[in-house]
């Protein structure tokens, strides 16, 4: 499954998966080491928007 995230007015692609556990793992290819993952779809991707707004801070430095 892929889904588009915003940041502000940036748009970006993420990869849903769920594991052998349950979980949702959720990946944005475009920011290297950019994944978390959650129980519910719904935390799966708060979690990844809140990695994503790192990396892109830690890309502005």
């Amino acid at each position: 499954m892929i889904t588009m995230i915003s940041h502000s007015k940036l748009h970006l692609p993420v990869f849903v998966e769920k594991d052998e556990d349950g979980f949702f793992v959720v990946e944005c290819p475009i920011l290297k080491g950019c994944y978390s993952q959650g129980e519910t779809l719904d935390e799966a991707l708060k979690n990844i928007h809140e990695v994503m707004e790192m990396c892109l801070e830690e890309k502005e430095c």
